[in-house]
């Protein structure tokens, strides 16, 4: 067996950044950026009010009452197109361009007027309530740098930038193929001795939301024909997810079989918990990775290892699956030599810190338990028992990759 640092390098050793597409600025949700994005106007493009009142000259609102004379309005959206000169003021409104000669904004409540005649109240120094050219960005500016994940709020920037078209890189085609006699899609009849398929769908998800493109496949018999024939699918794709086969046992076809069509694999177990049988290697210009049929052990490494490669492959890097850290909030037991992962919940005390509390059944066969929870707690090799309080390595489980 490998430890799950050296078989995480080796599945991403080989993978490379998927190509570059233009996609309309309405479709760039979720995708990561091939390239820098920079703005294409300066905004605001010109010095503009931040408040409804009156566009004047600093100086002749120095001593309070002033009275000025109104000479015209600066609406947003219009201008006024004359120069504020000694004793004037311009009616002005949020947006609005400042007028040449005026150099504040004394906002309306400190203001009375009486026809073109106004007292100012109270004045404002040089420069108050007004947004100057560029404030939020000049043309030429990176807004948005290659690299990132484009969120609702960078699809705003992008599109207040005046870029309608977003260089992105194409998102990864993964197919997933589900083996086994015992399975059935829900919703089907229930034989005897078959179990309803969560796998196959539950890694789709997890791939969409990773920001790749699933390609389900379906359900393979354990026969070779069938295997073959499904596998078949996975042509064009950047890389085929197996689900079951890939552990020691007279009906685990997926090394044999696969090995037939050209299968190289690289290694086939780790050192963790869940997941043990875990399959990675290249057939022809497809990468391969074979999941354990275990619902849990699936997703967890689909989380360790699946993820972390789509993020290279979309351009994001080899950076790993984020880690974080919380206080235990109860005793543990010490780990054996394989790496674990605790399924926990993650609450904060009285006092802001994080707690992470592992579920006191962690059996694999159990769902239920990882979609209830909000964490993993990372438990190295032979990590010794470890007290309530203690601090630990975790991985969030967040709500996927599009959050505002």
């Amino acid at each position: 067996m490998i430890s799950v640092a050296e078989a995480r390098q080796k599945i991403l050793e080989p993978l490379t950044p998927t190509g570059i597409e233009t996609v309309a600025l309405s479709d760039a949700l979720g995708r990561v950026l091939a390239s820098d994005v920079h703005a294409r106007i300066t905004q605001p493009p010109v010095a503009v009010s931040a408040m409804d009142g009156y566009a004047v000259r600093a100086q002749d609102v120095a001593a309070t009452p002033a009275i000025l004379e109104q000479i015209g309005e600066a609406p947003a959206g219009g201008a006024y197109d004359g120069s504020v000169g000694p004793g004037q003021a311009v009616r002005i409104f949020t947006g609005g361009p400042v007028p040449a000669g005026a150099d504040t904004i004394v906002i309306q409540e400190d203001v009375e007027t009486d026809g073109t005649r106004i007292t100012v109240n109270e004045g404002a120094p040089e420069g108050k309530f007004v947004r100057p050219a560029g404030l939020d960005f000049s043309e030429g500016e990176v807004g948005l740098t290659a690299g990132h994940l484009l969120g609702a709020r960078d699809i705003a920037l992008a599109a207040s930038m005046n870029c309608p078209w977003l260089r992105v890189h194409r998102r990864p085609r993964v197919a997933v193929l589900a083996t086994g006699d015992e399975l059935v899609m829900p919703g089907e009849p229930i034989g005897p001795n078959q179990i309803v398929s969560s796998n196959n769908l539950g890694l789709c998800a997890f791939v969409e939301a990773a920001g790749a493109e699933a390609i389900d496949l379906g359900i393979a018999l354990d026969t070779e024909d069938s295997l073959k024939s499904l596998a078949a699918g996975a042509k064009g794709a950047d890389i085929l997810v197996t689900i079951g086969g890939a552990s020691v046992g007279d009906h685990d076809l997926v090394r044999s079989v696969l090995g037939d069509v050209g299968l190289n694999v690289d290694f086939w177990r780790i050192a963790m918990r869940p997941g043990k049988p875990l399959m990675f290697g290249q057939l022809g210009d497809t990468a391969m990775l074979g999941l354990p049929g275990n619902p849990v052990s699936a997703l967890v490494c689909s989380l360790i290892f699946l993820r972390p490669a789509l993020r290279k492959m979309l351009g994001m890097g080899e950076n790993a699956t984020p880690y974080g850290k919380a206080a235990l909030g109860c005793d543990i037991k010490a780990n054996d030599r394989r790496e674990d992962y605790l399924r926990a919940t993650l609450t904060r005390d009285d006092s802001g810190t994080l707690v992470a509390t592992p579920f006191e059944i962690q059996d694999s066969s159990m769902l239920s338990r990882l979609a209830h929870a909000n964490c993993l707690i990372i438990r190295a090799p032979h990590a010794p028992a470890a007290l309530t309080g203690t601090q630990v390595d975790i991985i969030p489980l967040d709500a996927g990759v599009t959050d505002y």
